[in-house]
């Protein structure tokens, strides 16, 4: 018996067969646009149980004598028409050649904007920072972060035993213990050892400041951070005096906060410094008034200096003859970055530097 949707022929003229044939070539452009290519192909051309299969043994083959020609010419025509609409039922040419123009770039069209990006906050403060020290004609020094505890402590005046050196809360790198306790490495607690470095490679006159990033085991709060950055410098010259060192740094404060701040000295002790000395400025938030951020005082407490110990020039004369403390003097001083930064932008935390929050980042763009 015949597929459904193949009936039998039992009449073989031609009007019966015009329009047997003209049923099934309406079916095929039906199917066509009904079906997927495969189960198209697969209904008309399949081995097994393809409809022209199912035509040809069913009328081209069962077909009298006289009618088998006019039959298989029919039939000729119907399996080209099936082949053109399976070839068609993929994209054409014309529609091929659209998708290709709806997906080319059109180079015309001005292209897609890149955000620019912008200084962290803690590099524009050290940056600017050093900027003013270049302007007075000192010089930027660079060392490494993983330093000899030598240079780190003992040629800052920091002997072995010395109390101050609890004070810095070392990071140490693990197993040294064979080695002697000058050449143990540890994270550096300062960038004072630059100074050092510079000492032992460069005669005086010497004028460098030191920016970098510095390392101490501090527990995290609003006001410390176990990574944290100094700018450090050293002035070293035959006559230099305290009053040089004063006149320095209150130049200093006053182009990072306004030429109406006011500095102070008051007497402190560092190591490497004879005399030493912290440095307040009038507060910028109420000036000088007395508020909550300088706790009603009117001053905050800004960054440490002094002349430089003959202890440190010692150190320095067993490599530069020329440091001989006799015969020159300089002073050193010592600021955070990251307390500058956060007085002059108003921020409370210190981890919102290092949190990586574009929120808080964007602010500064």
């Amino acid at each position: 018996m015949m597929n459904e949707a193949i009936p039998n022929l039992t009449a073989f003229d031609e009007a019966a067969l015009d329009k047997a044939f003209a049923s099934l070539e309406a079916q095929a452009r039906e199917s066509a646009a009904a079906l997927d290519v495969e189960a198209f192909r697969l209904k008309w051309l399949g081995r097994k149980q393809g409809l022209l299969n199912e035509v040809s043994d069913g009328w081209l083959k069962a077909a009298p004598g006289p009618a088998k020609k006019a039959v298989g010419q029919r039939f000729k025509v119907l399996k080209e028409l099936v082949e053109a609409l399976l070839e068609g039922a993929g994209p054409t040419e014309a529609a091929a050649d659209a998708a290709l123009r709806a997906e080319a770039i059109d180079i015309s069209l001005p292209g897609t904007r890149r955000l620019t990006g912008s200084e962290h906050p803690i590099t524009r403060t050290l940056n600017e920072i050093v900027s003013v020290f270049a302007a007075l004609g000192y010089s930027v020094g660079v060392g490494p972060e993983v330093e000899t505890d030598f240079y780190n402590f003992e040629c800052m005046n920091f002997p072995p035993g010395h109390p101050a050196r609890d004070t810095q809360d070392t990071l140490v790198v693990a197993a040294q213990e064979r080695k002697p306790l000058r050449d143990r490495l540890l994270l550096r607690t300062h960038t004072s050892p630059v100074q050092m470095r510079t000492m032992e490679q460069q005669p005086p006159p010497v004028r460098i400041v030191i920016p970098g990033k510095v390392h101490r085991n501090d527990a995290a709060d609003a006001t410390h951070s176990p990574i944290f950055h100094q700018v450090e410098g050293l002035c070293v010259d035959t006559n230099i005096t305290f009053s040089d060192l004063k006149g320095t740094l209150d130049h200093t404060m006053k182009a990072l906060f306004g030429s109406a701040v006011k500095t102070r000295f008051f007497p402190s002790f560092f190591p490497f410094t004879e005399p030493s000395a912290d440095v307040q400025i009038s507060c910028i938030f109420c000036g000088g008034k007395g508020c909550r951020k300088c706790k009603q005082s009117g001053w905050i407490e800004l960054l440490g200096c002094g002349m430089v110990d003959p202890a440190v020039f010692a150190f320095a004369a067993e490599k530069q003859s020329a440091y001989d403390p006799k015969k020159i003097s300089g002073f050193a001083f010592g600021m955070g970055v990251e307390r500058i930064a956060m007085m002059k932008y108003g921020i409370s935390e210190i981890g919102s530097f290092f949190a990586g929050d574009m929120r808080f980042l964007g602010q500064f763009a």
